[in-house]
């Protein structure tokens, strides 16, 4: 299927919860934009006070300031915020350094990758190593003695160490150079100690460890080497993802935030895989024993539309209650001084991330997918298959009713889970209704989400699950099991759906609408895949092919050329459509360089040949009138100069130049074969 399919796609963690791309660049644009541009000045001027309290007032104010508006945060960035607050880190007080380091915090989170590398560039570690010891041991006092500490003292070493570990995390996926300098603090002894004190601390703070380990030990070998080696803090990842705290019947919120912590201890074992003895982790298929007995209850549990709904209806009531007073000297608010309609917002859109996690490691399970075929009959599979036919609505919609069926799926007696011959028919069907967009999955052209948090939580859901979906059928295609490939109405009805959400989703393009044209690419890869498990048994629709057609053309992403490519050559096989079949041989012989270079570049230019080898390499189908009646065997002689040529251009010192150089010199050879062979039919 080509180079540009990959089964495991990396990604960074923390993307940007409050995007700003929709606004033009420059600082003047956001200055229009913003509705807050008169208390900028007056925040950075009393950063520097000689009033201890004025200092504290003003590193409040841009947690509160910078809340859901990139607007008023470029600002500040404009106005070396990021400066201002690494320096009050090591302020004389301790209230202005806590409150400086919950402000850096909600910047990492907010603004993503640019402000980190700011953050890391104006040596934000140096402040940050000094904290770590400091909290070491005042945890270790409080442990050892929790009677006799007070509860505010608790609470701020707990948020000081909550702030300090996510903006580590943020920091270490800025570069390799930022990563490295993270690795030589050696933290995983630091971070361990607090998923070993999980039933003594607070949730969130041993979420934020975990959630900073997660990071650490994806494809990070000082990490992964540490933690492998160490049987303690193995036995206690293991007892974690293991952990039934989240199934207690507990309110939902703690359920979510005991859930992550158990989906990041999960994710954390899987990054360090292979564990060796004497572990009784290495006893465990990982994968089969506790990833996905965690994971597909949480992505099946879940109704996006039902979380899109009620952010609606809480942003209507936040509309219509008085606003929180502005901010004085005289009330200073504390950092966490969020209404209760906040509250619930941040609990919707942890859910979220809950669930996009759990996608993001599921999508490593997908592209390692086993035999289908090793645990029961064909017989059985079949049954397994004819289940997930009477499940996957017709027309691929979403729909409200689907999350009861999906919920009923998950609280399946285990014995009947367990007769299953692969993961499809559990996974398939959740990630099909997690595709499927809500009112608030993308913002609207040129203008903010109503509420970015959750736009960009729900987004990344969507994105992830597809990518999940991709690798599920790129793994299907590999090697592909014969009862799967013999049910077509399978195969058609996850066609169907993801084109439903496609719809959904619209071809908006423009600043901010970057995750839309990211679920447009990774959307095609998966119709490739679902098009090479059922070759020539999806029937094209004119629609389909003409907006494959059009992306071809418009984007200037070679790779995602070669998938639209590649999803039209699976699309030309299915035998009757004789029309379309035409349609689709003619644009690929329009990409042939016969009188100049080809206008979609080399790589998609050879799948294209390789794609009409393919297609019309049984003379006896149906369509294969179209190429007698088109005299096509001329057209493709007539590039063989142009094609030799291109594949000889090739730059073997880039990236996958050799492969893609072996590739096309095995192309055009087959091309050579293949106009020898029409030739002699004399058809």
């Amino acid at each position: 299927m080509g180079k540009s399919q990959k089964k495991k796609s990396m990604r960074r963690h923390n993307p940007m919860r409050v995007p700003d791309s929709h606004l033009p660049h420059g600082l003047a644009a956001a200055s229009e934009s913003s509705s807050k541009t008169n208390e900028i000045l007056p925040i950075i001027q009393k950063m520097e006070s000689a009033d201890a309290s004025e200092r504290r007032w003003a590193c409040v104010a841009v947690s509160n300031i910078i809340q859901n508006d990139p607007a008023t945060r470029r600002l500040l960035q404009g106005r070396n915020v990021v400066g201002a607050l690494i320096t009050r880190l090591s302020d004389s007080e301790e209230e202005v350094w806590v409150e400086a380091m919950g402000a850096l915090r909600n910047l990492c989170i907010d603004g993503g990758y640019d402000i980190c590398a700011e953050m890391y560039n104006k040596n934000i570690l140096t402040p940050l190593k000094a904290f770590i010891p400091k909290i070491s041991t005042t945890l270790s006092q409080l442990l050892e003695n929790p009677k006799t500490s007070p509860d505010s003292a608790k609470k701020i070493v707990y948020e000081l160490a909550e702030n300090v570990i996510t903006t580590l995390w943020c920091l270490s996926e800025t570069s390799n150079k930022a990563l490295n300098a993270i690795n030589d603090i050696q933290l995983i002894p630091f971070l361990m100690s607090f998923l070993a004190a999980k039933h003594i601390l607070p949730l969130a703070t041993v979420t934020s460890a975990a959630q900073c380990l997660y990071v650490l030990t994806d494809d990070n070998f000082p990490a992964i080497k540490e933690l492998r080696t160490d049987a303690a803090y193995l036995a206690c990842l293991l007892e974690l993802a293991k952990s039934e705290d989240a199934t207690n019947g507990k309110q939902k919120e703690l359920d979510n935030k005991a859930v992550a912590l158990s989906v990041l201890s999960a994710g954390i074992l899987r990054n360090v895989m292979p564990i060796p003895p004497p572990s009784v982790a290495s006893t465990l298929d990982m994968d089969k024993d506790i990833i996905l007995p965690l994971l597909q209850p949480v992505i099946a549990s879940i109704s996006l539309h039902s979380i899109s709904d009620s952010v609606q209806e809480l942003l209507q009531r936040q509309a219509t209650e008085p606003s929180l007073e502005k901010l004085s000297l005289k009330g200073t608010p504390q950092s966490d001084h969020k209404t209760d309609i906040e509250r619930q917002l941040d609990a919707l859109e942890a859910r979220l991330r809950t669930v996009q996690l759990s996608l993001e490691i599921l999508t490593g399970v997908c592209a390692t997918l086993p035999d289908p075929e090793s645990d029961v009959s064909p017989d059985q599979e079949g049954d397994e298959d004819e289940d997930e036919d009477a499940e996957i609505d017709e027309d691929g919609a979403d729909g409200a009713e689907g999350e009861d069926d999906v919920e009923m799926d998950a609280d399946e007696p285990e014995s009947k889970k367990s007769a299953s011959p692969s993961f499809l028919p559990n996974l398939v069907l959740p990630l099909l209704q997690l595709i499927q967009p809500t009112a608030l999955s993308f913002p609207p052209l040129s203008s903010p989400s109503p509420h970015p948090p959750t736009t960009s939580a729900l987004s990344a859901v969507h994105i992830s699950a597809l990518e999940c979906l991709n690798n599920i059928f790129l793994s299907l295609t590999i090697s592909p099991p014969e009862n799967v490939a013999k049910d077509v109405q399978s195969g058609v009805s996850v066609w169907n759906s993801i084109w439903s959400a496609l719809q959904l989703v619209g071809t908006q393009t423009g600043t901010g609408q970057e995750r839309r044209q990211e679920f447009w690419e990774i959307a095609v890869g998966a119709l490739w895949g679902i098009g090479n498990v059922w070759k020539g048994a999806v029937e094209p629709h004119a629609e389909q092919v003409q907006v494959l057609m059009q992306l071809c053309d418009s984007t200037s992403d070679e790779r995602l050329r070669v998938k639209c490519v590649g999803t039209l050559e699976c699309l030309a096989q299915y035998p009757t459509a004789i029309e379309q079949n035409k349609n689709i041989a003619e644009y690929f012989l329009g990409l042939l360089p016969t009188a100049g270079p080809s206008r979609v570049g080399t790589e998609p230019m050879i799948q294209a040949v390789s794609a009409l080898i393919d297609i019309y390499s049984d003379e006896t189908l149906p369509y294969d009138v179209n190429f007698r009646q088109g005299n096509f065997t001329s057209v493709l002689a007539a590039s063989l100069d142009g094609v030799k040529k291109a594949i000889k251009a090739i730059d073997r010192r880039k990236e996958g130049g050799n492969d893609l150089r072996r590739r096309g010199d095995l192309v055009r050879e087959n091309l050579v074969e293949f106009i020898k062979y029409r030739k002699s039919l004399k058809l």
